[in-house]
């Protein structure tokens, strides 16, 4: 059996708003090619629950006998926020890929009592392609994006973009002590490239790599995130921090 002194380093991966884990494909397919590093998906529930219950679901289903890096995508962040501020026994570092600890666009927070009336369900392809993908969707992306989200009720969407308004894990983030790597996408449309400085303000000595690629990152360019992640991976293995 192999144990956790012997295994390559795994690396768990939290899903943004679709919560499917279904969009990983592209990157952990890169991450296979490249190293020996592992990957283990998260999905989420198909149901309305607010980020506490999320914390308490994803906590129940981390890895109890080895190490691990904690991957958080966009939507995940305030998870990953919440278990770098108060990690299980194997959590060795976060990395988080165009996502917040916060409400990255405070504006829409008088809103929040609105999101009734938003028709998740019929919103148009093209809203998406251009706040999720563009200048980078091809048909393909496209094409799995939708795919993702159409596994997902309009009334779950809607309580995920509800907890994103009212989030604020900036003092639990800012308590923790784990390494951190922020992924940024140098063309990302729903989260602005001033919420990574953030992010390194609360997290000193953290690192930052700039990926050219729209919000979904991981999807639109998974070999160049596959560098970064393995680069930052094989560096706390040399540093012994997976022992």
């Amino acid at each position: 059996m192999t144990t956790s002194t012997d295994a390559p380093p795994l690396l768990v991966l939290l899903p943004g708003m679709d919560g499917t884990g279904r969009l990983f494909q592209r990157f952990d397919a890169a991450m296979r090619a490249r190293t020996a590093i592992t990957t283990q998906a998260i999905a989420f529930p198909a149901a309305p629950l607010d980020y506490a219950a999320l914390e308490t679901f994803v906590r129940e289903r981390l890895p109890q006998e080895r190490p691990y890096v904690l991957l958080a995508e966009s939507f995940s962040g305030p998870l990953g926020a919440a278990l770098r501020a108060d990690p299980p026994a194997g959590m060795r570092a976060l990395i988080l890929c165009c996502s917040f600890v916060r409400n990255p666009r405070p504006m829409l927070a008088p809103l929040r009592h609105l999101l009734g009336l938003v028709p998740f369900g019929a919103m148009p392809g093209i809203a998406l392609r251009q706040t999720l993908l563009a200048p980078f969707a091809t048909p393909a992306l496209q094409a799995e994006l939708a795919a993702a989200l159409a596994l997902v009720p309009p009334a779950v969407l809607r309580q995920r973009l509800r907890a994103v308004i009212e989030t604020d894990a900036t003092r639990l983030f800012a308590r923790g002590s784990l390494p951190v790597l922020y992924l940024r996408a140098r063309h990302d449309r729903l989260v602005p490239p001033t919420n990574a400085m953030q992010i390194l303000r609360l997290a000193p000595g953290a690192q930052l790599v700039d990926i050219a690629a729209p919000h979904m990152l991981l999807q639109a360019a998974p070999e160049a995130a596959s560098v970064a992640v393995a680069d930052f991976v094989d560096r706390l293995s040399a540093a012994q921090t997976f022992s």
